[in-house]
């Protein structure tokens, strides 16, 4: 949804359904999800703030990552994805809840995350998959993630090093 078209349904909101606010609502997260794997596939960590909430915390143990603030996590988002030569994070499947005032939402969305790499001078293929567990809140800037989880089911053809499944989730991964 293009940035001024969300404030425009704000503004005449007395006229809109609650379906087409509903509506409105899940483009817009679709847009934000959407949003969060174009900046990374595109190395853009420091766009991320279009994401998150500057007070988000997020989850990334279960891919070997870090749980920690927004600025801590984008950090090392940022320090680890350079080690591929690209990468390319799908997002489907997207199970998207509204509260009935409107004003926060829970997401479930399946990746599917193909990763490219160079090992002894020869291309490497690593594939992930799993799913995003997102709670967002509407912001005066549109909707941001406030909380993420990823739950990283399985793994193939691990870069050396890296163990040949995923770490089990975490047992606070929610809390």
């Amino acid at each position: 949804m293009a940035p001024g078209s969300v404030s425009v349904v704000r503004q005449y909101d007395h006229r809109v359904t609650d379906a087409q606010r509903l509506l409105a609502d899940r483009l817009e997260i679709d847009d934000l999800l959407t949003r969060y794997s174009t900046l990374i596939d595109g190395r853009r960590f420091d766009e991320l703030d279009q994401v998150f909430t500057d007070d988000a915390v997020l989850d990334y143990r279960s891919a070997g990552g870090i749980r920690g603030s927004f600025p801590e996590v984008r950090d090392w988002l940022a320090s680890v994805l350079p080690l591929f030569t690209w990468t390319q994070h799908l997002v489907v499947n997207r199970a998207v809840e509204v509260t009935p005032d409107g004003t926060e939402a829970a997401a479930r969305s399946l990746f599917y995350n193909p990763n490219g790499a160079e090992v002894e001078g020869r291309p490497w293929l690593f594939v992930v998959g799993g799913a995003y567990h997102d709670k967002m809140l509407r912001t005066a800037a549109g909707w941001r993630i406030r909380r993420r989880v990823e739950e990283t089911l399985w793994w193939d053809n691990p870069l050396p090093g890296i163990p040949a499944v995923p770490p089990s989730m975490p047992a606070d991964a929610f809390t």
